[in-house]
C-alpha cells in the first residue's frame, strides 16, 4: 500500500523525480498535477487554509495515480503530523526548519514505536485490513519522507546537526524566504541567495543525502543537473497557472 520515491535511484544515475507545490486548495487541481506526469506533489499547509475533508481528498487523489503526497507543515504538531500520515500522507515537510531538535520531534511524530512516538490505526493506509498493521508499521518507518526546508541562515548553519540525526530523507530550500530572512528583500535571484543554495548542496553532497532544488532560471536548471541534482520542484501551481491566464489574454 505504500509507495514512494525511489531515493537510492535518485542517486544512481536515472531520470529526475519532478514535484509541484500544491497552493490551490482542490482534489481537482492535484488530480491534473498527477496525470501530467509529476512525480510528487507538495501539499501546503503552511500559507493555505485547509478544511481535513478536502485536505484528504488531495492526499489520496495523488496516491490513486501513484504520485506521492507531501504535505508542508509550519511546525511539529503531532497529532496533525499523525493525522495527515493517517490519511495517506507519504511524507512531511516542514518548512523554515532550524535545528536538529525539530527533526527529531518530528520523527518522533512520524514513526511509530519503538523508533518514534506515533498511535496507530488501520483505515486507508492499510487497505482498510489488507495490509497487516506490523507490516505497515515496517514500511511506514522505513519509506515516509522527512524532509526540511532551509529558509533562513540559521537553518543553513544548523544543517549539518539536522542531517547527523539520520532522519532526513531529502532537503529542500526557500530562496524567497531565504533572501528576505539574509536582508536581501524578496529577491530569491540575488547571488548572496544562490551562494547559500550551493553550500545547502555541498553539506548534502558531503553526508549521501539528496538536495531538491527549485530552479528558477534556466541556467540554475542547467547547474543544478551538472552538479547531478536528480530531485527538483518545479515552482507551485499557483503562479503556472496565473501566467498561463495572462499568456491567454487577448493582445498578450
Amino acid at each position: 500500500m505504500i509507495h514512494t520515491i525511489p531515493l537510492h535511484e535518485t542517486k544512481a544515475g536515472t531520470s529526475p523525480w519532478l514535484g509541484l507545490l500544491n497552493s490551490l486548495p482542490s482534489p481537482l487541481i492535484v488530480d491534473m498535477i498527477a496525470q501530467c506526469g509529476y512525480h510528487f506533489v507538495i501539499i501546503d499547509t503552511e500559507h493555505v487554509l485547509l478544511d481535513e475533508n478536502t485536505l484528504r481528498e488531495c492526499i489520496q487523489t495523488c496516491r490513486h495515480h501513484s504520485c506521492v503526497p507531501l504535505v508542508r507543515v509550519a511546525e511539529v504538531r503531532p497529532n496533525f503530523i499523525g493525522k495527515l500520515l493517517d490519511a495517506g500522507a507519504m511524507g512531511i515537510v516542514l518548512s523554515r526548519a532550524e535545528t536538529a531538535d525539530q527533526i527529531q520531534a518530528l520523527a518522533q511524530a512520524m514513526k511509530f514505536p519503538p523508533l518514534g512516538a506515533r498511535g496507530i490505526t488501520g483505515g486507508t493506509v492499510t487497505g482498510y485490513g489488507q495490509l497487516p498493521l506490523n507490516d505497515y508499521i515496517a514500511l511506514a518507518n522505513e519509506h515516509t519522507l522527512l524532509v526540511p526546508m532551509i529558509e533562513s541562515q540559521a537553518g543553513l548553519n544548523a544543517l549539518p546537526q539536522m542531517l547527523a540525526t539520520g532522519h532526513v530523507s531529502f532537503v529542500m530550500e526557500g530562496a524567497l524566504d531565504l533572501a528576505l530572512n539574509m536582508g536581501l528583500g524578496p529577491n530569491p535571484l540575488h547571488p548572496d541567495v544562490f551562494n547559500a543554495l550551493n553550500n545547502v548542496h555541498q553539506i548534502c553532497h558531503q553526508t549521501d543525502v539528496p538536495f531538491c532544488p527549485n530552479p528558477r532560471t534556466p541556467s540554475q536548471l542547467r547547474h543544478w543537473q551538472d552538479l547531478g541534482c536528480k530531485l527538483f520542484l518545479c515552482g507551485e501551481d499557483r503562479s503556472h497557472f496565473a501566467k498561463a491566464l495572462r499568456n491567454n489574454l487577448p493582445g498578450a
